[in-house]
């Protein structure tokens, strides 16, 4: 897809998306939750997972237009909608498209084009978070089946789901060595979702515990290889890195945006914000801030789609926008003043979305561990 092209699929994503999210969004902010529905809507306007191959539904693009819909949503401050379809499109749909055979592409991909199957992402535990190595979920082969035991938390579109990548250990001695990766059906007998977790910001992308008791999967469940799901989620966090760094910088554009009209109608000591040196300064830094990572953002997005991102690059990505992303937002909101703390501006709400960027995905202090071994070794 050209550049043409592809600001003719952002034009239409963003009139969709004020059409179709924007005039109900305040309602699912104060629920918490936006309806099951939602995820059909989208899919029917080709909003899902557009990078799926042709033969599964999806329409074959590149992976820059499933990045441009993050983008859209992100700029126009759906933060929780930006993470919750991030998610199913970004993630969920290449493990399967890439890792999946074809019974389980034919099985999944279809559905969450449509989304008539919603996905979701399950490796975080109460007691293994950015340290993968630490999952204590099992899975042990039992005839035809395998039987799942455990529980994962953080689960973001767990309310929702109805079919979970579930990463559990087939090997238990072999640690990160013996993991392995499960497409589970919510569905089953032995799945259990908690309440949804609530959080201090993106409200509208549903967050829950996760509970496997005897959970019985059918031998073809198992996505990849056996024990190999560890080497799966490494190839694959690339991708998910440079979707949180999409989030990260159009939320920053967004927020600018926003901040811009607001300083310029704003009147302090007879005077507009936006005449002051400090306001003025200020801005100059958040758009020059933002422009960095932008390149940055886009060199990656272009080295992914050639098979070339490595992962110390897209660390360095996910940590840069990240930072950026919280620290514009908070200079933004303090050109506020008291308004910037109320709900009733959307710039407290890109700052609230904004916080848990620096936490998923990978720490910034993981991603700064994972740069330094690229430098320095172990």
């Amino acid at each position: 897809m050209n550049n043409e092209d592809l600001t003719l699929f952002r034009d239409m994503a963003r009139r969709a998306f004020e059409q179709e999210v924007a005039p109900h969004f305040e309602e699912w902010e104060e629920q918490h939750m936006v309806p099951r529905e939602l995820w059909n809507t989208l899919g029917a306007a080709g909003l899902l997972c557009p990078d799926v191959d042709e033969a599964y539904g999806g329409a074959g693009t590149s992976p820059h237009v499933t990045l441009a819909l993050i983008e859209e949503l992100s700029a126009m401050g759906f933060g929780g909608i930006a993470t919750g379809t991030g998610i199913h499109s970004n993630i969920v749909a290449p493990y399967i498209s890439r890792h999946g055979t074809e019974a389980q592409k034919q099985q999944w991909l279809p559905k969450m084009v449509s989304g008539e199957a919603v996905g979701a992402l399950a490796m975080t535990e109460p007691g293994a978070g950015s340290d993968v190595q630490g999952i204590r979920t099992t899975a042990v082969r039992d005839g035809d089946e395998w039987v799942i035991n455990g529980s994962k938390i953080f689960i973001t579109n767990g309310i929702h789901a109805d079919l979970v990548i579930v990463a559990a250990l087939t090997d238990p001695g072999k640690g990160a060595k013996g993991t392995s990766l499960f497409l589970v059906d919510a569905s089953l007998p032995g799945f259990e979702k908690s309440k949804k977790i609530e959080k201090i910001g993106q409200h509208t992308s549903d967050t829950a515990q996760l509970f496997f008791q005897d959970l019985r999967v059918p031998a073809d469940a198992l996505l990849g290889d056996e024990n190999k799901g560890f080497v799966i989620m490494m190839e694959e966090l690339p991708r998910e890195r440079l979707g949180i760094a999409a989030q990260a910088i159009s939320a920053a554009e967004g927020a600018l945006a926003h901040t811009i009209e607001y300083v310029k109608e704003r009147k302090a000591f007879g005077q507009s914000v936006s005449s002051f040196q400090n306001t003025r300064f200020k801005l100059a830094d958040v758009r020059t801030e933002i422009a960095l990572n932008r390149a940055l953002y886009e060199q990656c997005a272009d080295e992914y789609s050639r098979g070339e991102l490595t992962a110390d690059k897209a660390a360095m990505l996910k940590l840069a926008a990240c930072e950026m992303q919280c620290k514009t937002i908070d200079d933004c909101l303090q050109l506020f003043g008291g308004y910037g703390y109320t709900t009733e501006y959307p710039i407290s709400r890109y700052y609230t979305d904004a916080r848990i960027q620096r936490i998923y995905g990978g720490t910034s202090e993981i991603m700064r561990e994972l740069v330094a071994r690229s430098i320095l070794g172990r």
